[in-house]
């Protein structure tokens, strides 16, 4: 049996526990500002808040007019701005690694001097970590939303913007419909052609609903061959007039499967939220209207009729 030397317990040193303290003590009350600036933006995780942030201390050093900040993640298109006007520009591509992090233009009346522009991208240098950061948790809350194949929001997304959509048409007394569509016997699809013809079926339904809707409505995929519209300021006529345009536009796709030409067509059921229904209440009443649809003979489109 092998005899394993005792390992002495390190015993602390009272010197370096006191420059610790000192030392934080020092970092959080720095009035320079690098240190004030990496101070406030390690307090949080929002890419909204971390420019307003990084206006504001940059603001303070370089003043600007305009601040504009651009980035796509995730498929999502982020912008920020504050500020108004100013004719001479200032762009800089914010990487780090050989990754992108989006594109921040500064906008004055006056010209920026040469020490002024090192100065910002000093300011940038010391940014650039939590703004990666930031960028990098937004991507992957987007991907929690986001369904894989399709590339649109998924169910929780949906759960999520109904809730929402419920609350908001209670306070403002809003009209705020909900459209569910359903591809028509789309196991067949899958039984007959395989599941790479459905998944890149289901693919282009998602992209052909996005676009037969107006940039204030969004498209999610609810489940399987299911897919839910959301249509705000749109009372029950014009949901149908939507939903009917979904159906038609549905109803054009075309697969080239070799010796035949896969078409197919859907089936639409639309609800109008009532004051004070909850978003189950909503969705049900969605899915009892596409049910209805189903039964009544598939590839039309069905509104729940309310009781007034």
């Amino acid at each position: 049996m092998k005899n394993i030397p005792s390992i002495e317990r390190a015993t602390s040193q009272p010197r370096k526990l006191a420059a610790l303290r000192q030392a934080q003590q020092d970092w959080s009350n720095s009035s320079d500002v690098l240190t004030r600036l990496t101070r406030r933006l390690s307090t949080t995780l929002s890419l909204e808040t971390q420019l307003g942030i990084l206006a504001d201390e940059l603001n303070d050093v370089v003043p600007f007019d305009s601040l504009h900040y651009r980035h796509r993640i995730a498929r999502q298109d982020f912008v920020f701005a504050t500020g108004l006007g100013g004719q001479h520009r200032s762009e800089y591509r914010l990487n780090l690694e050989g990754v992108h992090y989006g594109t921040l233009t500064l906008n004055r009346r006056q010209r920026f001097s040469e020490e002024e522009l090192q100065g910002v991208e000093t300011i940038l240098g010391a940014a650039i970590c939590p703004l990666r950061n930031a960028c990098q948790y937004m991507a992957i809350e987007q991907a929690a939303l986001t369904d894989a194949l399709t590339g649109i929001p998924n169910k929780r997304a949906l759960d999520d913007v109904l809730l929402r959509a419920s609350q908001l048409s209670d306070r403002k007394h809003g009209d705020f419909s909900l459209v569910l569509c359903d591809l028509d016997h789309f196991k067949s699809v899958n039984d007959t052609h395989g599941h790479v013809v459905g998944d890149h079926l289901l693919q282009l339904a998602a992209e052909c609903l996005e676009r037969s809707l107006r940039t204030s409505d969004s498209v999610y995929r609810f489940g399987g061959e299911e897919f839910a519209v959301l249509l705000p300021h749109t009372a029950d006529a014009d949901a149908r007039d939507v939903a009917e345009r979904i159906r038609k536009a549905v109803g054009q796709i075309r697969v080239d499967c070799g010796e035949e030409t896969l078409s197919v067509s859907t089936s639409c059921g639309v609800a109008t939220h009532l004051a004070g229904e909850s978003p189950e209440q909503w969705l049900a009443r969605a899915d009892d209207a596409l049910y209805q649809a189903k039964r009544q003979g598939r590839n039309c489109t069905r509104v729940f009729a309310a009781i007034s």
